[in-house]
């Protein structure tokens, strides 16, 4: 049973298998490259946003944070492996919302996204935007939900993977007008915005991140933004979905890093630190607001409280919605 307790307080224990790994302390550390696994391909929100932060954290340490691209399984291989890592301070994962997700989404998984981390540091926080291919006949998101409901599994829609944001925040839309779309996943967010614009799948919910610069482009529409205030862009204000035909209707994507359970907790606590001491910079914090992203400071003990939330959260919407995967 998973619990507030032993997950915000789990890395205190850690300090036991010190002998054990050998793992030198924070005076020490680091002395060698150091590795963020991205469970996603290059390219995607979660790429990104390990890119800008690695870059920063290797000026500050003076050692490479090296980004490993691990992507399948709706997220859930590059965890897998993170998972496995040696709890020595030289991996660090990023963690999406896709992880709180996947806790109920999945039947079987071989990693606990409470008891095999323990939480480093929330990232970022941003909205989705709701996208269509320009060539479908619909303008907002009223269209939309009535042309769904003119045909039943007709409308395909993209995702980066199953139990991601991108899946779970169409199929809470999808429950919440009542409505029947035909999901494709795909191994991350760039190859599903892809064949959005190709037109082979109608549209997808992918974060603004990754999908802004197509808006803009006119590549893709976009309908709505899953936030609860209005998007601006160079291109117009962009609605929120609850105003646009779904009312109550919000989702949020959000980033993190988490390190092997059994970390040593002075090194955790010298990475959120740094972590924190980069958000307080404000070209990282511009750079975010370029991508329309919020960076939002945390303890680790806090990560871990947001994380047990989300995990209560989604856990309604995969039991709500009925999706499941095996």
């Amino acid at each position: 049973m998973l619990t507030r307790r032993t997950f915000i307080t789990g890395a205190s224990a850690s300090g036991a298998l010190l002998a054990r790994y050998g793992v030198g302390r924070a005076d020490t550390w680091p002395s060698r490259p150091v590795r963020i696994i991205v469970p996603y391909p290059p390219g995607g929100s979660s790429d990104i946003t390990a890119r800008v932060i690695g870059e920063r954290l290797s000026q500050a340490f003076a050692q490479p944070f090296i980004v490993d691209n691990r992507p399948g399984g709706g997220g859930n291989i590059g965890m897998e492996i993170a998972a496995r890592s040696p709890p020595d301070g030289y991996t660090i994962v990023l963690a999406t919302t896709a992880h709180a997700i996947n806790m109920t989404l999945f039947k079987k998984l071989t990693y606990d996204t409470v008891n095999s981390f323990a939480p480093v540091a929330l990232l970022t926080e941003n909205p989705l935007l709701l996208v269509v291919n320009p060539a479908l006949a619909v303008k907002t998101v009223g269209d939309l939900i009535a042309l769904a409901k003119e045909k039943p599994g007709g409308l395909s829609y993209a995702s980066s993977g199953n139990g991601q944001s991108t899946h779970l925040s169409a199929e809470l839309f999808s429950s919440m007008a009542g409505i029947k779309m035909s999901h494709v996943p795909y191994r991350g967010s760039a190859p599903g915005i892809a064949d959005v614009i190709a037109g082979h799948v109608q549209l997808m919910f992918d974060t603004t991140q990754s999908v802004l610069p197509h808006v803009e482009s006119g590549r893709v529409r976009a309908l709505g933004v899953t936030s609860k205030t209005r998007l601006t862009t160079s291109v117009g204000e962009i609605p929120t979905i609850a105003e646009s035909g779904l009312p109550g209707y919000e989702a949020i994507a959000w980033n993190g890093f988490l390190m092997p359970k059994g970390t040593p907790p002075d090194i955790v606590a010298k990475v959120n630190a740094a972590v924190v001491e980069l958000f307080s910079v404000s070209a990282v914090t511009e750079r975010f607001a370029q991508l329309r992203a919020t960076t939002r400071p945390t303890t680790p003990d806090e990560f871990g409280a947001y994380i047990l939330n989300e995990i209560e959260k989604w856990g309604k919407v995969v039991k709500d919605s009925g999706a499941q995967v095996d």
